[in-house]
């Protein structure tokens, strides 16, 4: 089984995971996806506790994918490299990444190894260009894709501003966010 890894922190999950998502499942080739939600992350300090971003992850719901504990269960650091050993033999993996994130892959620890090991899916972001491109990394293209500049620092910032998040997030994850007080 050909399946798409879908890394982040989710925090929190909001519809441009699942446009995503969809479109990784549409255009790239992969048969799966698994939102791998981190333990721990490299780069930002997460402003949810994992078992918040957890609960709202599982609240994402499209067919053909997945929720993976991976990195939880192992209290991975982030790091990308990390999770390779833990992922279940007899499947082909590719790793999601949105364009935001090229600027900055060779910070990546082992960047260079993970790129030896694993195919990576580019989808583009409004606002970002799609470069610089590394060996093992491809474009998703078509003259479908719909792109978007949803982002979870966005949506934590309507809330901070008591803005309805409703339209912008899964069914059910602005309750969640106002039951346990996130954001504020």
């Amino acid at each position: 089984m050909n399946i798409g890894l879908f890394g982040g922190v989710f925090d929190p999950p909001h519809i441009g995971h699942i446009l995503v998502a969809q479109q990784v499942l549409d255009f790239g080739g992969v048969d799966e996806i698994w939102f791998v939600p981190n333990y721990r992350t490299s780069f930002q300090k997460p402003t949810a506790p994992v078992s918040d971003r957890m609960a709202m992850v599982t609240m994402v719901d499209l067919p053909k994918t997945v929720i993976s504990t991976l990195e939880i269960d192992h209290k991975l650091d982030g790091q990308t490299i990390h999770l390779l050993p833990y992922l279940p033999p007899g499947n082909t993996y590719v790793f999601i990444i949105g364009s935001d994130q090229l600027a900055t892959f060779h910070l990546w620890g082992q960047w260079q190894e993970l790129l030896r090991q694993m195919r990576f899916l580019v989808f583009p972001r409004y606002g970002y260009p799609n470069d610089p491109l590394y060996e093992h990394m491809s474009v998703i293209s078509d003259e479908s894709l719909l792109a978007t500049n949803i982002s979870s620092t966005k949506i934590r910032e309507r809330v901070k501003r008591g803005l309805s998040i409703a339209p912008f997030v899964p069914k059910g994850v602005e309750e969640y966010i106002k039951e346990h007080k996130l954001y504020r």
